[in-house]
């Protein structure tokens, strides 16, 4: 087995003779001096060659490293201000492994969409290094919200016989001698049936949506983490969204500073926005939010601002665009929540509230300057109302026995919610396209590498 040390580790190790494996990411030489980036994984490392500290076969390896080309280095371990990483290596010995050949994507400038065709190696640049790392790390703060209050994570199956949620937007495959399968668009409807089972669980998986949307917020493949409780109603639906988005949030800011600093420069805007992640969020009824919208659309138009070729004006009644997601929250630093959306513009499954009879006991948590990221409901609990939401929306109560007899044999309240990891991610690495927060994207028009 090959013993090293990592970058990551540096600052334990100060003074100390260290062995570093990885590759070149870039080099510069000042006289006889070079100056070597080494890139392991956790880090980058300036790592220095002087000529007169090393003997010839080092110095001209240093020389002859092209960008990517493998290397172990040998030296010490010394704290400066002046590094990246805040420390450098004062290199006694290079060993050279493989020389790469001339790189695809070199230090200069290039398109997104060479880049994307690139992408098994850009994932090697320090802006989606830094950007998975980030979404690495809500993943592990996920698990450990859920599994320190005692939920169950429930694997929902990725091959289903029918939409969760009515839609014709989903990828269709043939399954054997029983018809059609369908790509899971959501884990939520056997949510439902791990909460009867074990009370509290959540489901945290890939879905698919075959949406032909171009726009940056949109994929065709992403992973939505869906908690489902039983005893629980909107209200309680709401704390939990706003206990867990802090929470995730918080462990980002604790554990990946240093990431965020390379995705904005060094200039701290990215954890000073984060930090006002804070509870409570502030709370709006649909109503409420109609008359902010109306107002300020109306406001926009006559000062005169061009608005986007692809702006709708928000009429009540209808669900929010993303135009309008950004309206509603420009006031706020932190998240608002919107809730008691109109029924006829939500999913079958969620409860109608019995005081206001046209309104879904619904809620989706907005972020500033961004829009949804969590959208969740109280749930139906009641047979005959659920088949009269089925028979509204057409869809046939044979594929969905399974799903009644939830409501069939022990019903009770219970509600959730779906987060989307990669708008979440977009939103704390603030990228310009969502397709930058997931290892390889899947878009109407990128399936590739």
């Amino acid at each position: 087995m090959l013993q090293r040390e990592y970058i990551q580790d540096l600052k334990n190790l100060v003074d100390q003779e260290v062995t570093l494996r990885g590759w070149l990411y870039n080099k510069r030489s000042s006289g006889k001096i070079r100056f070597l980036i080494l890139r392991d994984g956790t880090g980058l490392c300036q790592c220095v060659v002087m000529k007169n500290a090393v003997d010839e076969a080092t110095y001209n390896a240093a020389d002859e490293l092209t960008q990517e080309s493998v290397f172990t280095v040998t030296g010490k371990v010394q704290a400066t201000d002046k590094a990246i990483g805040g420390y450098e290596i004062f290199v006694s010995k290079i060993e050279v492994g493989q020389k790469s050949e001339e790189y695809p994507i070199t230090p200069k400038e290039h398109g997104i969409e060479y880049l994307m065709e690139h992408r098994h190696l850009w994932l090697r640049s320090s802006r989606p290094w830094a950007t998975l790392r980030v979404r690495d790390s809500l993943i592990h703060a996920i698990r450990d919200f859920f599994h320190d209050r005692g939920f169950i994570c429930f694997d929902a199956p990725i091959l289903t016989p029918n939409a969760a949620e009515g839609t014709s937007t989903l990828f269709e495959t043939d399954y054997f001698d029983e018809g059609k399968a369908y790509l899971s668009q959501s884990g939520q409807l056997y949510g439902e049936a791990g909460a009867m089972a074990f009370g509290k669980i959540y489901v945290f998986g890939p879905t698919f949506r075959a949406e032909r949307s171009k726009t940056k917020r949109h994929l065709n493949e992403f992973w939505m983490v869906e908690p489902e409780v039983a005893f629980m109603d909107l209200e309680g639906d709401m704390e939990l969204a706003e206990d867990f988005v802090h929470y995730i949030v918080t462990r980002v800011l604790e554990e990946r500073k240093n990431e965020l600093a390379i995705l904005d420069d060094g200039s701290g805007r990215l954890v000073a926005r984060a930090e006002k992640v804070l509870k409570p969020f502030h709370r709006m009824h649909y109503d409420e939010a109609a008359k902010i919208l109306d107002k300020y659309w109306d406001e926009k138009l006559a000062s005169g601002e061009e608005l986007p070729p692809t702006f709708k004006r928000f009429q009540y009644g209808d669900d929010f665009g993303a135009y309008d997601e950004v309206a509603l929250t420009s006031q706020y630093d932190a998240p608002v929540i919107v809730h008691h959306y109109p029924a006829a513009v939500k999913a079958f499954y969620m409860k109608r509230d019995p005081n206001e009879p046209d309104k879904a006991l619904a809620m989706d948590v907005l972020f500033p300057e961004f829009g949804e990221i969590i959208g969740g409901s109280q749930r139906e609990d009641d047979l005959n109302e659920l088949l009269k939401r089925l028979e509204e929306h057409q869809l046939p109560q044979s594929i969905f026995e399974w799903f009644l007899d939830l409501r069939r044999f022990g019903s009770v309240p219970h509600a959730g919610f779906g987060l989307g990891l990669e708008r979440l991610v977009m939103w704390i690495c603030e990228l310009e396209h969502i397709r930058e927060a997931i290892p390889f994207p899947r878009t109407l028009t990128r399936i590739w590498p």
